[in-house]
């Protein structure tokens, strides 16, 4: 029994019966200090009970820095002067040799990720990932493909649906009426949304959530959950930013450990069934507190590396997922092999 009234409210997630949006933002603004572990003790209830089960992925920067779009916390920007070191789309060689590693390791969903605004017309760089998609299909046809290439168009998304893409990354990023403001302007979010119905008209599953902490409200963290919702995307993966110098945000506090695992429960409570997963952030911000956002509700977690961070090996975050065995149920999905 919990013993905050709230808390005990959203227990009827567990019944099946949905969070409104009035109810989350309550949540959000009015849950803290030590309700935070009930209200994520509430939320790891209920993953067990309808999304059970850890299952890692693992992803290639294959395309790197020198983007055209101005996205306010992102260290590939061409706008901002971030020093990393920008690079043009990997051989497929060293596509397939990052692939094969990661199989090896026992991760079995791998994505493809490249810098830039997108793909309209099937240029010759995106004919170039299209093989890459093909050879893999055909070495390892077990491992479940991703990308995360940016914009489409239609075609274009159709392409990489007949070419065997299983999950397309499109964040969101945040609550999507702030998304000029608090992100880009290069690019608006409805391109971003229709990139989504292209691909799930062609039966490409979605990964679509955001980043925490850009300066953000509570209500935006709600606004973004529900706009995740009612996209009915398949998984949802949350950054917490580290600032990087550079770019725009280079200034702002890290966010607290405390909000960051209220964040990923109030995600969980309102897409119960949904894959809730940990990306960039992981390690830089939460570091001691890791084994709070795994009980947090999230059930999936890049491993083995980010795009211009190097997170965490395969090996390192198999240790740390069996330590937590105890108070994480299997369920169907499994643990790293």
């Amino acid at each position: 029994m919990f013993l905050h009234p709230l808390i005990q409210n959203a227990g009827k997630v567990l019944a099946g019966e949905p969070l409104s949006e009035t109810e989350a933002l309550t949540l959000a603004e009015e849950i803290s200090g030590s309700d935070i572990l009930d209200l994520v003790s509430l939320a790891n209830k209920v993953r067990d009970r309808f999304s059970p089960g850890i299952v890692p992925c693992s992803i290639i920067n294959a395309k790197s820095g020198v983007c055209s779009q101005n996205c306010r916390f992102c260290a590939q920007s061409g706008r901002h002067h971030t020093g990393i070191q920008p690079y043009a789309l990997l051989d497929q060689e060293e596509i397939l040799k990052a692939a094969r590693a990661v199989y090896a390791e026992g991760i079995r969903a791998f994505g493809i990720v490249t810098s830039g605004r997108g793909y309209c017309k099937p240029d010759e760089e995106f004919n170039r990932i299209l093989a890459v998609m093909d050879a893999l299909r055909l070495e390892l046809p077990e491992l479940k493909l991703c990308a995360s290439l940016g914009i489409l168009s239609e075609e274009t998304a159709k392409l990489l649906a007949e070419h065997g893409v299983w999950r397309y990354n499109m964040n969101l990023q945040t609550n999507p009426e702030r998304y000029s403001e608090l992100i880009s302007d290069t690019h608006t979010i409805e391109e971003k949304i229709r990139t989504i119905q292209y691909l799930q008209q062609y039966g490409v599953s979605i990964c679509c959530g955001g980043i925490l902490g850009l300066g953000e409200t509570w209500h935006d963290r709600v606004k973004m959950a529900f706009a995740v919702r009612e996209l009915d995307v398949d998984g949802i993966p949350l950054n917490v930013l580290l600032p990087v110098r550079g770019t725009p945000l280079e200034h702002l506090p890290v966010m607290e450990a405390a909000d960051v695992a209220k964040s990923f429960a109030i995600f969980r409570l309102v897409n119960p069934a949904k894959m809730l997963k940990f990306a960039a952030g992981r390690e830089t911000t939460m570091k001691d507190f890791q084994g709070l956002l795994m009980l947090a509700g999230m059930n999936s977690m890049i491993t083995g590396g980010y795009l211009t961070t190097r997170g965490r090996s395969i090996a390192e975050d198999r240790a740390f997922l069996a330590s937590l065995n105890c108070f994480i149920s299997a369920g169907s999905g499994g643990q790293m092999q």
